[in-house]
């Protein structure tokens, strides 16, 4: 494909032949999907899936990540006819990556959500391939971990965000986006000695034993230094990443539902999640984009990059096992 196929290609979410390539459709046109991936729901073959989890139970203070998925895919329409800048890595072209839709679920039926998210993921994790979810409020995680701690045992976790989400709950019953990590540890899901959080910035004595690297510490080093850091402590053990918008200050990512100021900004998130590559990242997430508290549409766009490079980082992992 070349630009000048812009003037008669669209809809490659449907129309195109194989999972791989770049897209050249206009970016304001065309049927949705992420970075122009090929909808589908056979997994054959496939490396990395890219899922919506629309789900919204409940933030701290303003609703709607349940629009999440659906305006990162639409920000994504302004990447797919490039390879990603500052990888030496094209997933696009050289992996099957492909969008395999949104989880469906009862949305009145709100205790059922969790174990049918669970069956979701591990459907994916089944077929031999890896998950990439757009949440969605940072609950959704949680059930992700079950289903991954049960192909690879107690994992390593990555967290991006202001808030610890370590708040003691010992109702595991309960749907919350403030104390899943807190019963993610309690429940072996992952390991915390081999955990830790980037960018926090709120109050909260219980770390669980997970390592965390707050903002000030982040704006008091360069970013190489942090990823060193965080290298350091997953060492090659099995790396879930979780990206919650809220890690990122308000000026760049007003869109959320719990904004904290002083937080990282866009450059320095994206500086650190190239620098952390060779992690052994099995899967990921990127949640709590509220897409109708930004009318820029930034927070939008700062996910849908996220997620790209959190994409970038599974496909070099990818390469760099196929090579050991």
């Amino acid at each position: 494909m070349a630009l000048k196929d812009a003037a008669f290609d669209v809809d490659n979410a449907v129309t195109r032949e194989g999972h791989r390539g770049m897209s050249f459709e206009n970016a304001f046109g065309g049927i949705l999907s992420f970075m122009r991936r090929s909808y589908t729901k056979d997994l054959t073959g496939v490396d990395l899936a890219v899922t919506g989890i629309p789900f919204d139970q409940a933030v701290t203070n303003r609703p709607g990540a349940r629009f999440g998925p659906r305006a990162i895919r639409e920000a994504s329409t302004l990447q797919p006819c490039d390879p990603p800048f500052g990888w030496d890595i094209n997933p696009l072209a050289e992996f099957d990556v492909v969008d395999y839709g949104d989880l469906a679920f009862d949305y009145a039926d709100v205790a059922a959500f969790p174990e049918r998210l669970t069956d979701h993921i591990r459907s994916i994790l089944a077929a031999g391939t890896g998950s990439l979810s757009l949440g969605g409020d940072h609950y959704i995680t949680f059930p992700i971990l079950r289903a991954y701690s049960e192909k690879f045992g107690p994992l390593a976790l990555v967290h991006f965000d202001a808030h610890s989400d370590t708040w003691p709950d010992d109702d595991m019953a309960r749907i919350d986006h403030g104390t899943m990590f807190y019963k993610a540890v309690r429940e072996g899901l992952i390991l915390p000695q081999k955990s830790v959080q980037i960018g926090i910035r709120t109050q909260n004595n219980y770390d669980v034993g997970v390592h965390v690297i707050d903002a000030p510490k982040v704006h008091g080093q360069t970013p190489a230094v942090t990823a060193a850091q965080i290298k350091k402590i997953v060492g090659d053990h099995p790396v879930y990443l979780t990206f919650d918008i809220d890690c990122l200050d308000p000026a760049f990512a007003p869109g959320t539902g719990t904004p904290v100021w002083g937080g990282l900004s866009s450059a320095q998130a994206a500086a650190i999640l190239r620098d952390i590559r060779g992690i052994n990242m099995v899967g990921g997430d990127i949640v709590e984009v509220s897409p109708q508290y930004d009318a820029s549409g930034a927070t939008a766009v700062a996910g849908a990059h996220a997620a790209m490079e959190m994409m970038c980082l599974y496909c070099w992992n990818l390469r760099v096992r196929a090579t050991v």
